[in-house]
Formats: C-alpha cells, sequence, structure tokens
C-alpha cells in the first residue's frame, strides 16, 4: 500500500553532536539528548558554563525545549534564555525560524554550575524543498515509511529514520513538491550500516507527470554509488517539475533513502497560473452576482 503523508517538526539536536564546557565525573553533554529525565549533564562549578549541540548543517528553527533537572533544579537559573524552571519542567522557547547550526545555553558569571535533563531544537533545513512536500513509495518495509526520507533526520544515529521498500521489482520512492519548481540540485543520503550498494544505480527523475507513478520523468542523474551515512549533491540544472523520483531498474531491488533534499527556486510559469487561478475565481464571484 502506498503512504503519504505531510511535514512533522522533528527534534534536530537527537542527530546532532554535543559539548560542553566541562564534565563533572559522569555528567556528559550527551544526557541531555538521550530521553531520559532521571539523568542529566553537569559542569563544574565554574565561569560562564556552557552547553553546545552541533546540529551537522543550518536549520531553520523554530522552537527550542529545556527540560530541567527533578533536583538542584535551581542551577540553571539566570542561563542566557533568561527564564526560571521548576524542577522537572520543560519549558518551550519560540525562535521564530531563527538560521542556525549551533544551540547553545549559557549562564554568565563566576562559581556557576549548568546542569540539563533534556534539550530539543524543532526546525528544518532553510531552501529544502522537500520537507514540504508528501513523500510515497512503491511498498514499504516494516516501519520504514516514504516520509522518513523528507523528515530532515539523515538517519546517522539511527537507521529507522530511512524509508525502505521491500525486495521487488523497479522499487521506487516520489516527492511531491505540491507546486512546479526549477530544481538546481538534490542532495540524497545513503543509509550507514550496511547494503549501501543497494543506492548504486538509481536514477533520479525530475517532471510534472503521473505517468507510470512518475518513473517516466526526465533524468537528472543516476547515482553509481554513495559510501556509507554520506550525502551526495546531484546537479540538475534548473529541471521543471512537480514530482521528484528514485528508482531503482531491475528485479530484486530494495530502495533505502535515509534523507532527500531538493533545492531550487519557484518556476515562474507557476506565479502566472496561481494568479490566472485567482483571476477567474474573481470573475465567476462578479458573474454570479449579476445572475
Amino acid at each position: 500500500m502506498i503512504k503519504m503523508s505531510y511535514l512533522v517538526l522533528l527534534n534536530a539536536a537527537l542527530w546532532g553532536k554535543t559539548s560542553q564546557s566541562s564534565n563533572y565525573l559522569q555528567s556528559g553533554p550527551e544526557l541531555a539528548l538521550d530521553g531520559l529525565l532521571t539523568s542529566w549533564t553537569h559542569t563544574n562549578n565554574e565561569t560562564n558554563p556552557w552547553w553546545r549541540v552541533d546540529l551537522l548543517k543550518v536549520y531553520r528553527v523554530n522552537r527550542v525545549t529545556i527540560t530541567n533537572r527533578p533536583s538542584n533544579g535551581l542551577r540553571i537559573n539566570g542561563a542566557v534564555i533568561r527564564y526560571f524552571f521548576d524542577y522537572g519542567a520543560t519549558a518551550t522557547f519560540s525562535c521564530g525560524a531563527m538560521e542556525g547550526r549551533y544551540m547553545i545555553v549559557h549562564i554568565p558569571g563566576d562559581k556557576k554550575i549548568l546542569s540539563l535533563s533534556e534539550a530539543g531544537v524543532y526546525g528544518v533545513p532553510p531552501g529544502n524543498l522537500a520537507v514540504d512536500g508528501a513523500a510515497t513509495q512503491s511498498s514499504t518495509f516494516t516501519g520504514w515509511f516514504a516520509e522518513k526520507a523528507i523528515d530532515s533526520n539523515r538517519g546517522l544515529q539511527q537507521n529507522t529514520a530511512c524509508s525502505s521498500t521491500l525486495n521487488q521489482t523497479n522499487p521506487w520512492w516520489r516527492l511531491d513538491l505540491r507546486h512546479i519548481y526549477r530544481v538546481s540540485r538534490v542532495v540524497v543520503t545513503n543509509r550507514k550500516d550496511c547494503c549501501t550498494e543497494q543506492m548504486n544505480g538509481a536514477e533520479i527523475r525530475i517532471g510534472n507527470s503521473l505517468e507510470n507513478n512518475s518513473n517516466n520523468n526526465p533524468i537528472c542523474a543516476v547515482i553509481p554509488a554513495i559510501p556509507a551515512g554520506e550525502s551526495y549533491s546531484y546537479s540538475c540544472g534548473g529541471m521543471d517539475g512537480r514530482y521528484v523520483n528514485l528508482i531503482i531498474p531491475g528485479d530484486m531491488k530494495i530502495l533505502t533513502l535515509c534523507e532527500l533534499e531538493v533545492y531550487g527556486e519557484v518556476n515562474p510559469l507557476n506565479v502566472f497560473v496561481n494568479i490566472l487561478r485567482l483571476a477567474v475565481i474573481d470573475f465567476c464571484i462578479a458573474f454570479q452576482r449579476f445572475t
């Protein structure tokens, strides 16, 4: 069965890299991303302690969440987020689509300790058209749904963040961008654990036709190989299209995709069509008033 869904903001911090100004005993910076309220980060007593997550690329951040530890919760007071936390409470901060690669929690001053239970950063990579689209695929291996290839998670921490078809003939994955765009490039991320050769020979197709599940649209590129966990960019030279497909021709093939990103700009024809459509609607409304 073909499954379709839309954008959901995920916690980009989960596949980032953490660090902090110092470590008290075994309370390292990674504990703020382990999903547990019974563990927490902890710096030494020092001047200007900080905790940082590197998201590995620039994101347009919608919100940040910080969960305070259930004990000794006063230690976070005075952080640059300027918020008083109840013990064990989670606060959400709107970031208004600020763009950045690093999120830092910092307490200015002498003899300070910074301790966090959990941190979250929710957003999408700027300019990536795929995150606003809808994904489908020819079949689905258990839990490896099509939309996982556009969730902004490149699957570097957990391969279950990837999409995958069953073993079949000519498996395909399709992205509906909802509008016609001039696509400049497509970025494809391969799985990191095993079976990376399954991606070999995949065709990237872009166009406006749904014939043969959009697999008859023109070819942007053919993927010879992508190393484990790597992201390769393919130039499409401004190809026009609403649909972006990956298909692997042949029998007994599996298409696994950990992330697909699409970059480009709105096709001017698409803008004209929308203006024309609105004009027709206005005309029809006016006509109805006088009949």
